[in-house]
């Protein structure tokens, strides 16, 4: 079984929720981002997505564009994304990784050597929100070939027709997000939650994680009473823009995880 496969049937085992943290690689900048990646799981992240920094983000809202901008500044590149990975798994073999983000990096980092040096370093899963399943044979079949999970956005746009084709490959889990606009953008209600989560589990058996405008541990917990997994992002780097230091950075990012977590952990209680 994969991390991911392990991770979540741990979960399930446990009657409760994943929480799934996104945060930026190189973001406020490659140490301190370092520091936040491998303090994440001691502070209740089951899950983490891990965002390669581009220049066009198009599916991000300000605070996701913002991380992006700060860890270009700050020279990272996804070669030394990869190295943060390689950097956690001496520590940390255990916690499922997934890298999030655009095609366009990969493509000119080389497709085949990607997926090499990925796999390689660790990375258990893919969300690459611009390769639609039509595009499969690019991206898609080769990383799952080699073992890194290949993981889908559904919308509340994805109807009962397409949404077989978007699940087609999927693996690892799916990824619900609950609001049609960018990241960070407000919160579905929980009667939209509950009915969507519903319709996903007609058509697949893989775990249901929720993201998209879930901020506080009040929300999280709610979200995590109805799916397998909650992702929060844009909360966490917020606390990144806001800090005085990279060791304020640090501490509120991690801070607000352990938060989040208790909320998830306490969802079914």
């Amino acid at each position: 079984m994969s991390r991911l496969q392990t991770r979540f049937a741990q979960l399930k085992e446990q009657n409760r929720a994943a929480l799934v943290t996104f945060v930026t690689a190189g973001d406020p900048g490659y140490d301190a981002s370092l520091a936040i990646l491998k303090g994440l799981p001691a502070a209740g992240a089951d899950v983490i997505e891990l965002g390669m920094p581009f220049t066009d983000p198009m599916a991000d809202g300000p605070a996701i564009q913002l991380a992006n901008i700060r860890a270009l500044e700050a020279k990272q590149n996804l070669a030394k994304t990869l190295q943060m990975v390689r950097e956690f798994r001496k520590d940390n073999n255990d916690t499922p990784l997934v890298l999030m983000g655009y095609f366009n990096p990969i493509h000119k980092y080389g497709v085949p050597t990607f997926i090499s040096d990925a796999k390689d370093a660790g990375v258990d899963g893919l969300i690459v929100v611009d390769m639609p399943p039509e595009h499969n044979a690019e991206l898609c079949d080769p990383a799952q070939a080699a073992g890194i999970d290949f993981i889908r956005l559904t919308t509340p746009t994805t109807d009962d027709v397409r949404l077989p084709t978007v699940l087609n490959g999927s693996s690892g889990f799916v990824y619900y997000v609950s609001v049609a606009g960018v990241t960070g953008a407000g919160a579905a209600t929980l009667e939209h939650v509950e009915e969507a989560v519903t319709r996903l589990r007609r058509h697949t058996d893989l775990p249901i994680s929720i993201g998209f405008g879930i901020r506080t541990p009040e929300q999280a917990a709610a979200i995590a009473r109805l799916a397998d997994g909650v992702v929060v992002g844009s909360a966490l780097i917020d606390h990144i823009a806001n800090a005085s230091s990279h060791e304020h950075a640090i501490d509120g990012v991690l801070s607000h995880c352990a938060a989040l977590a208790e909320g998830v952990r306490n969802a079914r209680k």
